[in-house]
């Protein structure tokens, strides 16, 4: 789970961006893909491994932020019969990469996309990630294309998975998504996507699944000048994410029935982290009684409230056990579910973007067609947990970096001044030690005291270091 997104924007030359840049180098980061592997993705790129099945009469949609290219799926929703039908197009990366190549050794060393605030830095090369393997409208694609029916309560009633070639016509974002839906003015493939987000919403909460709407940091450009604010997200978000979840929780299912596999599984939170869950609620003025379950609050936290969104980052913390689970020949792993899905659940909607998903497809591919899988798939399986966990590690020291940066070259003038926020964390073994949560600008930053602080408590705060450099960012009670 991502501690926080955040994105900038400017001329290269500026001082954010500058500082950026070598963050990059000091993390040992970069863009640039060797020259064996760029020639092999021009090769790729102009002739893939095009699928026998043609698909692209169905008029299918991305939804993804407005600046994004590098597009992983495609959708196209429809009744069918009492119930729906899913159709999930996902991009076929196997189509460019092949085993063992320098691409395929390429991505097996980057193993994720890592996204910096004003970058990123891809898996592929962008020839083939943001051009010909990612489902832009109006182009032809090859893609992994997932079809699944739905009953009228929202329950998958089957499933088909094959390669095909499919054409997205329309590449949408998320707040034009919401406005159309709220106006009434989406066409019926849109439209669904409420319809069938809330029924499969209704069954996570049935299953006692959890989706976690935590409010994401967005830096904003105004008047030549950047400022930090939360964006809460919208309930497009919710359903779009429903759809994914819905095509790994098949995924998993039918790897599972054909024995052979590669799982996201996350054990049940340990009682003493529920239990300090419980405590830093209290501490927040977040109403939890006894009879209600955790589940059950976290649906009901409004993330435009700053005690509810301080809480909702503090519940992130018990999906850090998140693993990936190989198993092999019928021989099922002791843990098969993800507990916030409250099911098995697999990563295979992302290609482009993270290693797992391009074997997770082919399995399932096989597994589908009754066929066996690809031994380039098997060779390397036994070895995906730690490469996806290191590939994790990584991008979670990258977010970690780039967010202090930000926050210290933000408010590097600042020093001195005094803020509104919330204490949302005070360190166990350190009481006078923890975290405040500004309500603007939208800094979480480190809190310092000579006593014991009040955790959930609104207190004024002073700036008293700000160091691009470091980079630190330091409060002290006023």
């Amino acid at each position: 789970m991502p501690r926080r997104h955040i994105r900038v924007t400017g001329a290269p030359e500026a001082p954010l961006r500058a500082a950026l840049t070598a963050l990059r180098t000091e993390l040992g980061v970069s863009g640039r893909f060797p020259p064996e592997v760029l020639a092999e993705a021009e090769r790729a790129a102009k002739a893939p491994a095009l699928p026998p099945s043609d698909a692209t009469d169905i008029p299918f949609l991305t939804i993804d932020p407005p600046t994004s290219t590098d597009l992983d799926q495609a959708m196209h929703l429809s009744r069918q019969g009492t119930g729906y039908r899913v159709r999930y197009a996902i991009a076929d990366v196997a189509a460019f990469v092949v085993p063992s190549g320098a691409l395929d050794q390429e991505a097996h060393r980057r193993v994720t996309t890592l996204y910096f605030p004003d970058e990123k830095v891809p898996l592929h090369p962008e020839l083939l990630s943001e051009g010909v393997a990612s489902l832009l409208p109006d182009q032809d694609r090859p893609a992994v294309l997932w079809t699944i029916d739905l009953d009228g309560d929202g329950r998958t009633r089957a499933v088909d998975v094959r390669r095909a070639l499919v054409r997205s016509r329309a590449k949408l974002d998320y707040a034009g998504v919401q406005k159309q839906i709220d106006e009434g003015t989406a066409e019926e493939p849109l439209a669904l996507l409420k319809e069938i987000g809330e029924l499969r919403e209704a069954l996570e909460v049935e299953r006692g699944g959890i989706s976690l709407s935590v409010p994401e940091q967005e830096i904003v450009e105004r008047d030549h000048a950047y400022e930090l604010v939360y964006r809460a997200p919208l309930p497009a978000d919710g359903w779009n994410s429903q759809i994914s979840l819905l095509t790994g929780m098949a995924a998993a299912d039918l790897m599972l029935a054909a024995g052979t596999g590669i799982l996201r599984t996350l054990p049940a939170a340990p009682d003493g982290a529920v239990g300090r869950l419980r405590r830093t609620a209290h501490a927040l003025h977040v109403d939890w009684p006894h009879h209600v379950s955790y589940a059950e609050l976290v649906r009901s936290l409004d993330p435009h409230r700053p005690n509810h969104a301080a809480f909702l980052q503090e519940c992130t913390t018990l999906l850090r056990g998140a693993g990936y689970t190989v198993f092999r020949d019928g021989t099922l792993p002791d843990i098969t579910t993800h507990s916030a899905v409250a099911a098995p659940y697999a990563h295979c909607t992302a290609p482009l973007r993270r290693l797992a998903d391009r074997h997770t497809s082919e399995i399932c591919l096989a597994a589908a067609a009754d066929r066996p899988i690809p031994e380039w798939v098997l060779v390397v399986l036994d070895t995906l947990p730690a490469r996806m966990a290191e590939g994790t590690r990584r991008a979670g020291t990258v977010e970690r970096a780039c967010v202090d940066l930000v926050e210290a070259a933000l408010l590097k003038d600042r020093v001195g001044e005094v803020f509104d926020g919330w204490v949302v964390e005070v360190e166990e073994r350190q009481p006078a030690v923890g975290t405040v949560q500004l309500e603007s600008p939208a800094i979480i930053g480190r809190i310092e005291s000579t006593a014991p602080l009040p955790l959930g408590e609104r207190l004024r705060v002073r700036l008293t270091q700000a160091d691009p450099e470091a980079p630190k960012v330091r409060f002290e009670p006023d």
